[in-house]
């Protein structure tokens, strides 16, 4: 493991944990050759599917690219880290457990704004305005509308439930 500070490869491990989810190794290296520290994360690497991109290019599954997209929605909200991650990790799991060889890059997007809808509507919103391509303020509107009477039905179902 390349040390990020120095280039060195020359570095030891200090500290190793599982995440919660016991898919992940957190590991705390030190470097022999500048003594700073940095972390590493380790998970065991699935045959992920080809995405067809929109323009019929075919490339595979990236998780930085959700988890790029999904930190953009949520910049400036209070979201925490594990959260985002969460969210994509459940994304990248349901393509994983479909088995599909190659899935359409509309679907992810189907995907993750789902459970970005379930996380917080502003960050919902912010993602389907880039990746419905709104063209005005109408269908932006639209989508805001129809996200506050999802959440007025919800909230109608649980005062029914009392």
């Amino acid at each position: 493991m390349k040390c990020p500070f120095c280039i060195s490869l020359d570095n030891k491990v200090i500290d190793s944990r599982l995440s919660k989810d016991g898919t992940v190794v957190r590991r705390r290296r030190e470097c022999t050759e500048c003594q700073r520290r940095f972390t590493t994360h380790e998970r065991v690497e699935d045959m992920l599917p080809v995405v067809i991109k929109k323009d019929g290019n075919r490339e595979i599954f990236d998780r930085g690219k959700i988890l790029s997209g999904v930190q953009k929605a949520c910049s400036n909200l209070p979201i925490s880290i594990d959260a985002i991650e969460g969210l994509v990790d459940r994304v990248e799991r349901y393509f994983q457990d479909r088995g599909d060889k190659e899935i359409n890059c509309n679907d992810i997007g189907e995907v993750v704004m789902s459970e970005l809808h379930q996380l917080d509507g502003v960050a919902y919103v912010r993602f389907a305005s880039v990746y419905r391509q709104f063209r005005d303020l109408t269908e932006f509107m639209n989508e805001i509308r129809e996200l506050l009477s999802k959440r007025e039905g919800k909230a109608g179902k649980k005062g029914q439930k009392a």
